[in-house]
């Protein structure tokens, strides 16, 4: 299954789905209802998170790690400078909703409303959306839905049966996103390495950056076996980011474990929550995650302190880690895990987004450091 959406057009959906803006809210599984414009798509559920970053709506949509989840936009604009599928980091949009204080919406450009309507995902406009960032602050992340409704009694109807249905679904979401076959592509760099990348919802800037370093990459599925991925004789292993919870993601934690000490492992966000737990590390869930493209890390690798993109609701607990890791790399917001290394196993990781896209680019010199590493 190719994820590549290069090449495509510069506007909206082509279909031009009508926009009939009406009213609607925005309900929390506990009965807070926020009340505001429902701007097109379909009635939908999911966790309700929030994310700090001033650009990058499509990349954020189009990331398999914001699957099943309402995205709260912090920056109040959104939609303003239109569309290009050469942004796209998969194959399609994974949210379950887009919700932010002001949509582009002119005679001159719906480019990226449209573009949510004609995937059936609710936009949702002309909040108070500071409210209901404190709120997830304060109380942590929970399942919401956005309906069309005419009171907020009305919508709490509506949205409790969006609310349960979606709580019951399968809780391996890496499986969901990933890949179900495995795929070959060609690198820029004809006496670069092979790489093989573990897909658990892999973001099309982590396979650009390794193509133009590597002289193959092989995509495998998120539960492809180690004996699959040995057959391909790589020289380094891609753990890549993914959603939801990684105690639920059992077998490709089992197939890491596995590979451990055979080829240099790199993980990155999924990759090394999971990563950590094939090492025998725990994981825990985040009151309400890290979104956003501001985190400031301190990277003991490269020797630099960075501002990071980010994008997960889990952490690996350091108290856990088995003696022969050591922490690499430290939020300084909240001074939680963002990287690791092994030396023993040849395997290290990040918890944070080094692809650069949507921003910031900083710690894009992490590929090189692999690379340089598979050299060696």
């Amino acid at each position: 299954m190719n994820q590549n959406m290069n090449g495509g057009p510069r506007s909206g959906a082509s279909s031009h789905p009508q926009i009939a803006p009406s009213r609607g809210f925005l309900v929390l599984e506990s009965g807070e209802a926020y009340e505001g414009v429902f701007q097109g798509g379909e009635p939908r559920a999911g966790e309700v998170v929030f994310n700090t970053s001033h650009s990058g709506y499509e990349e954020i949509a189009t990331d398999p790690s914001y699957y099943g989840q309402i995205m709260v936009m912090t920056a109040p604009m959104q939609g303003n400078y239109g569309v290009s599928r050469e942004f796209w980091e998969s194959r399609r949009m994974w949210i379950e909703g887009f919700v932010c204080v002001e949509m582009q919406s002119s005679d001159r450009d719906q480019s990226w409303l449209r573009q949510l309507a004609g995937a059936g995902i609710p936009c949702f406009t002309d909040l108070d959306t500071r409210r209901v960032v404190l709120r997830l602050r304060d109380l942590g992340t929970p399942w919401g839905a956005i309906v069309r409704a005419d009171t907020q009694e009305q919508a709490r109807e509506l949205a409790r049966p969006l609310i349960n249905a979606a709580k019951t679904r399968d809780a391996d979401w890496v499986w969901a996103v990933s890949r179900k076959e495995a795929e070959t592509r060609a690198g820029l760099k004809l006496t670069g390495p092979r790489v093989a990348v573990m897909d658990y919802g892999a973001k099309e800037n982590i396979l650009r950056e390794l193509q133009r370093r590597c002289s193959e990459i092989r995509v495998f599925p998120s539960r492809a076996t180690a004996e699959e991925v040995r057959a391909w004789s790589p020289d380094g292993i891609m753990l890549s980011n993914g959603p939801g919870d990684p105690a639920a993601v059992v077998q490709s934690v089992e197939t890491v474990r596995e590979l451990l000490g055979w080829r240099p492992i790199f993980g990155i966000c999924m990759g090394n929550q999971i990563l950590a737990r094939a090492l025998g590390a725990s994981t825990f869930k985040l009151k309400f995650g890290h979104r956003g493209g501001n985190h400031p890390v301190k990277d003991e690798l490269l020797g630099r302190i960075y501002v990071t993109s980010q994008n997960h609701g889990y952490a690996v607990d350091p108290q856990t880690l088995p003696s022969n890791v050591r922490v690499t790399h430290w939020n300084l917001n909240d001074q939680t895990v963002e990287g690791f290394e092994c030396a023993e196993k040849m395997a290290f990781s990040v918890q944070y987004h080094p692809e650069s896209h949507p921003g910031p680019h900083e710690a894009v010199q992490l590929f090189d450091y692999f690379v340089d590493r598979l050299k060696k």
